[in-house]
């Protein structure tokens, strides 16, 4: 999982990448390093088109601060540029996975 820190970085992702995933988080975050491996584990199994990224809070507190981040952690999601969802604080892995599904099957045009 790439780590970014600038704003342009990840603002040329989101236009560059059909399909986006990131991960905000904080080094003294408990449950941002307790999901980090899982979430990354769990999207390169289950959807391995998603380019996945993370952004240390604490690092870059104006980055989080221009997406409006203000707690922790928070799952940003994008297809085709467009932010499709947002998990923050409190959420399932599970159910977010379920929910990238579909239009990470449409998007990438995959059929089961």
């Amino acid at each position: 999982m790439k780590t970014l820190v600038e704003l342009e970085e990840l603002e040329q992702l989101i236009n560059q990448q059909p399909g986006l995933v990131v991960l905000f988080g904080g080094e003294h975050c408990s449950v941002c390093q307790v999901i980090k491996p899982k979430l990354e584990t769990m999207l390169a199994e289950r959807y391995p088109l998603l380019q996945v990224v993370y952004i240390d809070c604490q690092q870059s507190q104006t980055l989080c601060a221009q997406k409006s981040v203000f707690s922790l952690p928070v799952v940003q999601v994008y297809f085709d540029r467009q932010r499709f969802i947002e998990k923050a604080r409190s959420f399932s892995l599970a159910a977010l996975l379920d929910e990238i599904q579909r239009p990470y099957e449409l998007l990438f045009n995959i059929s089961e």
